[in-house]
Parts: C-alpha cells; sequence; structure tokens
C-alpha cells in the first residue's frame, strides 16, 4: 500500500482551497473568461499568472494588472504551434523557476447551419479549440515531469459538448468542445502515473465579447422563461471557483471529471 504522506506531502491533505505560491499559466487569458479565471486565480492567491495569447493586451487586462501589481504577465505564442507554446512555457519556468498549473482555455467560435461551413472555417476551428489544447496540454505535462511536479491542467470545454444550441448551432465547434471532454479523461487516465491531474470546466452562457448578441435578442426574456434556472448570463468572474478548486492542492484526488457551470440554463 502506498504511505499516503509520501504522496501529499509532510502535512497530508490540504483542507484549504486556494492557490498560495503557485505559478499558473492561461492561454488565451487577455480578456474574456481567460482574464477573468487569471482574476480568480490571483485574488486566491496565486503567486504569479501568465497570459498566453496570440493577440495583443488591451484595457481589462491592463485593469486587472493594476490589481495585482507585478503578478500578471503576458506571452505572446500561438496555441495550434507546439514549439511556440513550448518557447512560452521555457520562458516562465525560466523567470519563475516553477510551474504548477495550466488552463487551456483559448478557443474560437462559429455558429451556422452545418451545410454552410467551409473547410476553412472547421479547420480554423479544430486546429485552436481541438489540436491546440492537444498541444498546450502535452507541453504543460512534459514541464511538469521535468520539474517534479504534479500539476494541474484545466481545459475550457462547453455546455455545446453535451447537447447542441438550437437558436445558433455550430456542429463543429460543438465536436471540437466534445473532443475537449474526452482528451480529459483519457490524458488524466495516462498521466495519473506523474501525479498530473486532468479535468475540464464546461461554461454555458457567459458574459464575454463573444456572447454580446445573445441579451439583444428580442425575445430573450421570454427564453429565459422557457429554459428556466437563472435567469441571466454568468460574469466570467463566477466560473472562477470551478477553476481555482481544480487548481488547488485540495483537488488532489481530483481527477478525470468536467464541472459544468451554467446557471441550469446550460445550452437549449
Amino acid at each position: 500500500m502506498t504511505d499516503r504522506v509520501s504522496t501529499l506531502g509532510p502535512e497530508g491533505p490540504k483542507k484549504q482551497i486556494n492557490l498560495d505560491g503557485k505559478v499558473i499559466a492561461i492561454t488565451g487569458a487577455n480578456r474574456g473568461i481567460g482574464l477573468g479565471i487569471a482574476d480568480c486565480c490571483l485574488s486566491n492567491g496565486a503567486k504569479a499568472v501568465y497570459s498566453i495569447d496570440i493577440g495583443d493586451t488591451g484595457e481589462e487586462f491592463e485593469a486587472v494588472s493594476k490589481r495585482y501589481s507585478g503578478q500578471i504577465h503576458a506571452l505572446r505564442a500561438d496555441v495550434t504551434k507546439e514549439d511556440s507554446m513550448t518557447d512560452a512555457v521555457n520562458q516562465i519556468i525560466q523567470k519563475e523557476e516553477a510551474l504548477h498549473g495550466m488552463v487551456v482555455n483559448a478557443g474560437r467560435t462559429k455558429h451556422k447551419a452545418a451545410l454552410d461551413f467551409t473547410t476553412e472555417e472547421i479547420e480554423q476551428l479544430w486546429n485552436v479549440n481541438l489540436f491546440g489544447s492537444f498541444y498546450c496540454a502535452r507541453v504543460a505535462a512534459r514541464a511538469f515531469i521535468k520539474l517534479g511536479v504534479k500539476g494541474s491542467i484545466v481545459f475550457t470545454a462547453s455546455m455545446a459538448s453535451y447537447r447542441p444550441n438550437k437558436r445558433v448551432p455550430s456542429a463543429p465547434y460543438g465536436a471540437s468542445k466534445a473532443g475537449v471532454r474526452n482528451m480529459t479523461h483519457t490524458l488524466a487516465m495516462e498521466w495519473a502515473q506523474y501525479g498530473i491531474r486532468v479535468n475540464s470546466v464546461s461554461p454555458g452562457l457567459v458574459k464575454t465579447a463573444m456572447t454580446y448578441w445573445v441579451e439583444q435578442q428580442p425575445d430573450w426574456e421570454q427564453q429565459l422563461k422557457y429554459y428556466g434556472g437563472m435567469p441571466r448570463l454568468a460574469e466570467v468572474e463566477e466560473l472562477g471557483g470551478a477553476y481555482v478548486y481544480l487548481l488547488s492542492d485540495a483537488a488532489s484526488y481530483t481527477t478525470s471529471i468536467d464541472i459544468p457551470v451554467n446557471g441550469v440554463i446550460g445550452i437549449c
């Protein structure tokens, strides 16, 4: 029987959910959901958070940066290029001498009828959402193994991976996120031998630049009555608790799960 202390450390299981002293990387965290996750990580004790993004930072990022001076940083990389992600992670390790968690969050979305999607549009979605997610997880796992860290990988999946959005369908998007959830289970199984945990979070309707149109629909109030659940979209920060838990040592025996955060509304 494995000695419990040797696998959990001298203090045994953690009883508090926090990220004290941890270095966390988050892809696509210059804005939106990723930035909300970064904010929550820092407010729960993370030592440093690195946004790995292909774009530039903006006012939202600067506002968070001011609140956590010197603790949030931005690196430019392309998640669809494994070498690019490896370089970014190596920069983090060179500066911090550590990496404890990777949130694989960068993604694309496009909603249209399946018969209308072009090959280019499908490839754009799958390159970022599916292939990019796999590359990012693999880069993180290799780093954890090299550092001897029992790290945590958390994917951003979607409620669209469970069921379609009838109002704005996207078969390629839903398929890519379903692939992410399956990847979560398979990688969790493969990497458990290294003490690496792999989980995912499935947001429902979240208030971001990509969902501005949702509340502008003329029958939105009626939709809410039909769907039931909480009659509003989620704020990005409301997702953070799930990610913080999965990244924390309190989740030391939690792996291969998906946490839906959808206010019961979900995708219908």
